[in-house]
């Protein structure tokens, strides 16, 4: 059962989502949440700390709470993993591995992994799709410790992620992402339906487990036009979200949506 304070920090994320509280505005005060919702002071700051710990809210001792954002900041599974995040915003997502092949580590990826170079690795290729259209080409590279893991998963595996914790107990507790552009090539093109040489969003990430050990490190190219990722910066929180691009009769605009929506074929068509 959903407590109450839960369910506040429900309705006031909804109500931020559709503008009632504008970014800069102040929420009214918690003695008028409080009388609103007809409950305590304690659980109208419960909901309030839920919002400030997402970063949809600031704070300043003596004044109402400010919004910062109206896009709440994402958990690290759902910015991991594909699957989450496009499961989180009601879209079916998919997967398949295309190509899987063991060899030794290069020099860059050894570095990454925590390796000696030569030691054994498992690349693959895999591209995924929302709601059936491809949105994501992913050039995954799996320390040789997890490898087995990973070959013995289905090629349609929908998320990696949550059949290596199923499976194996493996917890992916830490990332680390950048962010470039690069031209698509021909595999990209084929793959992600575009021109070669279209600029696709590049994501290079590596991930540990809890005690620090790498599992994977990858080069993520997305479709143009498929993701938006959005950072906001304060004294209270720094969050990395990503989010689908807010689509308008002239196409695409800036990050400001709050939830991943497809887009046409022409223009749309990403991490496990």
């Amino acid at each position: 059962m959903t407590r109450r304070h839960q369910e506040i920090a429900d309705n006031l994320r909804r109500d931020l989502a559709e503008g009632v509280y504008p970014v800069g505005s102040a929420l009214p005060a918690e003695a008028d949440l409080a009388a609103a919702y007809a409950v305590s002071r304690g659980t109208v700051r419960q909901a309030l700390a839920t919002l400030l710990a997402e970063g949809l809210l600031g704070s300043r001792q003596g004044a109402r709470h400010t919004v910062l954002s109206t896009t709440p900041s994402q958990s690290f599974a759902e910015l991991r993993s594909f699957a989450q995040w496009a499961r989180a915003g009601g879209h079916v997502p998919g997967g398949l591995v295309l190509d899987s092949v063991r060899g030794g580590a290069s020099v860059q990826e050894a570095a990454l992994l925590q390796l000696a170079p030569d030691d054994g690795v498992l690349r693959v290729l895999r591209l995924r799709t929302l709601d059936g259209a491809p949105v994501l080409l992913e050039r995954t590279v799996y320390a040789g410790w997890t490898a087995d893991a990973v070959e013995a998963l289905p090629d349609d595996c929908e998320s990696v992620t949550q059949r290596l914790l199923d499976d194996t107990g493996l917890v992916f507790a830490h990332g680390e992402h950048h962010l470039d552009a690069v031209a698509a090539g021909t595999v990209d093109a084929r793959e992600l339906a575009v021109r070669r040489g279209s600029p696709l969003l590049r994501v290079r990430r590596t991930t540990l487990t809890a005690d620090g050990r790498p599992v994977e490190t990858s080069d993520d190219r997305y479709r143009p036009g498929s993701v938006v990722f959005t950072v906001r910066n304060s004294t209270q929180a720094n969050s990395l979200a990503r989010t689908a691009p807010v689509r308008t009769s002239a196409g695409p605009t800036s990050a400001a949506s709050t939830s991943p929506t497809p887009t046409s074929p022409e223009q749309k068509c990403e991490p496990s």
